[in-house]
């Protein structure tokens, strides 16, 4: 049986609840020490945020002068100078990778390993719009643009694309075929996202993750994801990771072969079964 308050004590650390983060040295810090995490704290998901290891386990605030946003502010000023890997990838929503675990997460694209030629493929195969093909060949033939330059080079710039163009661009990050790079002050908000293709800029992930096989970066993803949060059921990682349920049941099988995960678990609150880390206690008590 799982103990939920030492479960809550784990989190709590790993959550970062115990000391906030007070510089974005420690943010990096922290995010190396995580492998991902989300930026903002995503309803129905359990994982660790930059805003909660920041600001607490409190709702985002909507005032802009909230002491909180000072998350907001390493975000930015950290776009470009490869500390992280940040862009909308787990559940499409924003997230922050550890440069050593990003070549993991790379390996599960639909990459192929030659970025002038991939993105026809894919749309070829029908697993990319002509919006994001668009959007992917302006940043290739023309280098870092920003959302509004983006548009005009993609020819996107009608009212009636805007949702297409906000999907285009987030499929385009889900696939590690493009990542925001800088901010700049453009548009009717002064405020746009710099976009450019994942491999001019970071060309060390295609590098670093030709010799992973998704086995082992499925593997590499679990640990990390494990290691944050102590324990979790099934359907959390299905959630979180979206993977086919063989892939995930073999991935979770070699990780309890090798003693890193134990299974069987039940939770006092919750049906079904749980998995968790050897290292997280439990109460063998009914």
């Amino acid at each position: 049986m799982l103990d939920l308050e030492l479960v809550k004590a784990y989190r709590a650390r790993t959550f970062h609840l115990d000391q906030r983060l007070a510089s974005k040295e420690a943010a990096i810090d922290y995010v190396n020490q995580r492998g991902f995490i989300f930026f903002w704290p995503i309803s129905g998901v359990t994982l660790p945020s930059l805003w909660v290891a920041a600001a607490g386990d409190r709702p985002v605030a909507d005032a802009h002068d909230d002491p909180g946003h000072v998350s907001w502010n390493w975000k930015d000023s950290l776009l470009g100078k490869h500390v992280w890997y940040y862009g909308k990838m787990l559940r499409k929503k924003a997230t922050i990778i550890s440069l050593a675990l990003a070549p993991s997460f790379y390996a599960l694209s639909d990459n192929y390993g030659s970025p002038e030629e991939d993105y026809l493929t894919l749309y070829e195969q029908g697993r990319l719009t002509q919006e994001a093909r668009l959007l992917y060949k302006a940043l290739l033939e023309n280098g870092p643009l920003h959302t509004v330059a983006l548009r005009k080079a993609a020819r996107l710039t009608s009212a009636e694309s805007d949702a297409r163009f906000n999907r285009s661009l987030t499929d385009l990050q889900t696939n590690f075929l493009v990542a925001p790079v800088g901010v700049a002050d453009a548009g009717a908000w002064h405020y746009a996202f710099f976009y450019d293709i994942v491999a001019r800029a970071y060309p060390d992930l295609l590098e670093n993750s030709r010799f992973i096989g998704e086995f082992d970066a499925r593997q590499n993803m679990v640990r990390a994801y494990f290691n944050s949060v102590g324990a979790a059921q099934l359907r959390d990682l299905s959630l979180l990771f979206q993977w086919g349920a063989s892939d995930l049941e073999h991935t979770l099988e070699r990780l309890i072969q090798s003693g890193f995960l134990q299974r069987g678990l039940q939770h006092p609150s919750t049906r079904g079964e749980w998995l968790a880390i050897p290292s997280l206690p439990t109460n063998h008590n009914p």
